[in-house]
């Protein structure tokens, strides 16, 4: 079963980062997030991926020409152009990087990679800009279970900002962190497609999130899997900055593997 990411946008909110590089390249612990996310299906045994490329598409293509070697001590021999590499470690990973375009929408980004799909019924769709501890394979059979065209994993992300609470006229009574029972639920971006999701894909000329989904979930075709875990979206340098602390510190929930 293949694993879509979708790795074309510019990343316009952590502009920082990713004037330099695509969002998925920016780093956690000296790994791209890129990385975090295939590790996660890999633990899982999925290991064939297909990378929706568009912004800066050429440094994700570099990054896995070298990562053979980059992954091994190596020996190179200048005079002969060989290169020998030592106690080799590589994922046993397939992966199919796609040009996508450089302002291609989400839906068209999809519609892009159908051949690579081939006959499959099914497929995951992620974004790859966000880390989880989702149990995918749990997140595989709701999807069974349910047999609706989209899956999508629901969360409630921690409220970012404390809730006042207030007395008479502007007395301040208290303050409290936002609770996540409080939050509203998000799509956390982990999803399970079935192959019919193409037929509300229009002309690719829309947001997956807008029109397409409106329409799947009108039909009563789209189902949440409610996940209580980790979850957390690189957007800013402040995501960036907390998710680089987790890893550092030995404390990153979504280190599965």
């Amino acid at each position: 079963m293949k694993v879509v990411i979708l790795a074309g946008g510019k990343g316009t909110r952590i502009s920082e980062e990713s004037q330099l590089r695509p969002k998925p390249m920016i780093e956690i612990g000296d790994r791209p997030i890129l990385w975090h996310i295939m590790k996660l299906y890999s633990y899982y045994g999925f290991n064939e991926f297909i990378i929706c490329c568009g912004y800066k598409g050429q440094m994700i293509k570099e990054y896995f020409i070298h990562y053979y070697v980059n992954q091994s001590d190596s020996t190179f021999l200048l005079s002969g152009r060989k290169t020998i590499s030592h106690e080799v470690f590589a994922e046993p990973w397939r992966v199919t990087l796609a040009n996508t375009g450089l302002n291609t929408l989400t839906a068209g980004r999809i519609l892009k990679i159908r051949d690579y799909i081939g006959d499959d019924e099914e497929f995951f769709l992620t974004y790859g800009d966000g880390v989880s501890n989702v149990d995918i394979p749990a997140l595989l059979e709701f999807h069974h279970q349910h047999g609706r065209i989209v899956t999508i994993t629901a969360t409630q992300p921690p409220g970012r900002f404390g809730a006042l609470k207030f007395g008479s006229q502007d007395q301040v009574k208290g303050f409290k962190e936002k609770a996540r029972a409080d939050s509203a639920w998000v799509n956390a971006g982990f999803m399970v497609m079935n192959r019919r999701v193409f037929d509300y894909l229009g002309d690719g000329s829309r947001m997956l999130e807008a029109e397409p989904f409106e329409k799947i979930a009108g039909d009563d075709e789209m189902a949440a899997y409610r996940h209580d875990g980790f979850w957390s979206p690189m957007d800013t340098l402040r995501d960036k900055n907390y998710l680089e602390e987790l890893w550092n510190t030995g404390q990153a929930p979504w280190k599965v593997w």
